[in-house]
């Protein structure tokens, strides 16, 4: 795609969303624009500048891009909202982090992709991987259950309690149904295990990198992320240590198994100093275990959860149906013990009261069918394959890039770039050429020590759209002159 023909359809899809917008509303940030299309600043600034020569966009220096006056559907006129811009930025204290949310690097993997576009940076499964008709089957079976249209408990259904516990405590059998909260997906369970743990304006301790969609919870919650560095044995307890009694924060993030970017596996000698460490600052662990249903054919046995080796409370786990079924079956869980379940469980039903019961119902039926373990089986095989098909078009295509680790579980492949290299110009080339990557940037919260990408091989439609994926960023990569 060439740069006019760039500059052109940005125009024409920021013309064709004009009417979202009031006369004189503000339109998205310049850099909102150039992460939600992976486009260039240049092509941004010239498809603004086509919208003001037609009359429709005002540029004013300093405050951005709005709705000209006069253009807007008078019929939904809102007024003047500038004066949110005052109260949105307004600390109550100067003590507080603020709490400006960069939704960006979470909408690389919501948004599909253009048309035409390979898809090598989302987070879910594609249509042809999903259990679609075993969901379909179920959701029309959990329909027909007595009550399942009435009122649920607000902790969850017993029943998906009960199979989440047995889940997450394994043999030891330490994890109880009533340990359990039922939450609408990982990321609800997320936002709520932060705003109940963490104090206001505090600090949170994060894997570094670590997963785009955790540091915008903190900050929507108004919370300072603090990295801790992750090798490919996951965090490193000596910093952690170390970061706990800088920070004075009481609660730490992570994910142990096939961490996201890095795909990282907490070692077994890392474990207990974990917990040690978190228990001597007197602090919560927050376990987000995303990936225990994507690990790959060749993956071996499992460590088990963080929980299920802690009977002292210091581990808040969380675990989600969504990235091994669909992104619409939105339903997770927390699991905590003594006094932090309760704060857990009154804030969710502040935030949501309860999870519909015909989705906890459907869930319940999807993994007591005999179709689950097939189709737990089928993942495993294919993300196992599509890892050595990936890794195949990365050796031939892009064998200077170096690639530290290649998981045998979730779906994501962690590529360093070569120093100087600019990730978000070469993400744009590479939409440009007809593939979707994810830049490193969004993935730590403080100085990048490197540029990085993260390439994912599940949300391809078939194997053949990864080799081609590599082969258009390795023409990204020749157009901006970076060997690989």
């Amino acid at each position: 795609m060439q740069q006019r023909s760039s500059v052109g359809e940005l125009a024409a899809s920021l013309r064709s969303e004009l009417d979202r917008y009031s006369s004189g509303e503000k339109l998205p940030s310049s850099r909102a624009l150039v992460e939600r299309y992976r486009v260039s600043p240049v092509t941004v600034s010239r498809a603004l500048a086509a919208l003001v020569a037609e009359g429709l966009v005002v540029t004013r220096p300093g405050a951005g891009a709005f709705r000209a006056a006069g253009t807007g559907p008078s019929p939904h006129a809102r007024g003047d909202t500038s004066w949110q811009e005052v109260a949105l930025s307004a600390d109550a204290s100067a003590d507080q982090a603020p709490r400006s949310v960069d939704a960006g690097g979470v909408l690389t993997t919501l948004e599909a992709p253009p048309q035409g576009v390979i898809e090598l940076n989302g987070g879910y499964l594609p249509p042809g991987l999903q259990p679609e008709r075993a969901l379909a089957a179920a959701l029309a079976r959990a329909g027909r259950r007595p009550g399942a249209w009435g009122r649920p408990p607000v902790d969850g259904v017993a029943e998906l309690r009960g199979w989440f516990a047995r889940e997450i405590g394994g043999p030891s059998g330490l994890l109880a149904p009533s340990d359990v909260l039922i939450t609408a997906g990982g990321q609800s369970a997320l936002t709520t295990a932060l705003r109940a743990l963490a104090p206001p304006g505090g600090a949170v301790l994060v894997e570094s990198p670590t997963y785009p969609g955790m540091l915008a919870v903190a900050h929507a919650s108004g919370l300072r992320p603090v990295p801790v560095p992750v090798d490919t044995d996951g965090v490193r307890p000596e910093l952690l240590a170390e970061a706990f009694r800088a920070s004075g924060a009481r609660v730490f993030v992570c994910q142990p198994l096939f961490q996201n970017p890095t795909g990282a596996v907490l070692a077994r000698e890392r474990r207990a100093e974990v917990l040690r460490v978190a228990r001597e600052a007197g602090a919560f662990v927050v376990e987000d275990d995303f990936a225990r249903h994507l690990a790959h054919e060749d993956a071996g046995p499992l460590p088990g959860a963080l929980c299920a080796d802690d009977p002292d409370g210091v581990v808040v786990h969380i675990r989600s149906l969504t990235k091994i079924t669909s992104p619409s079956l939105r339903v997770g869980a927390l699991a905590a013990r003594g006094p932090a379940l309760e704060r857990l469980r009154a804030i969710q039903i502040v935030d949501s009261f309860f999870v519909p019961r015909p989705l906890q119902e459907a869930a319940l039926e999807l993994v007591g069918a005999p179709a689950w373990a097939r189709h737990l089986r089928t993942v495993a095989a294919e993300l196992k394959a599509r890892r050595h098909v990936m890794l195949g078009a990365l050796a031939g295509e892009l064998p200077g890039l170096p690639l530290a680790h290649a998981p045998r579980g979730g779906y994501h492949l962690w590529l360093r770039l070569p120093g100087g290299t600019d990730e978000h110009a070469l993400a744009a080339a590479a939409l440009r050429a007809g593939v979707a990557v994810a830049p490193g940037r969004p993935y730590f919260a403080a100085e990048a020590p490197a540029p990085y990408l993260r390439l994912t091989f599940a949300p391809a439609s078939a194997e053949n759209e990864i080799t081609e994926g590599v082969r258009r960023l390795r023409n990204a990569c020749d157009e901006l002159g970076i060997t690989g």
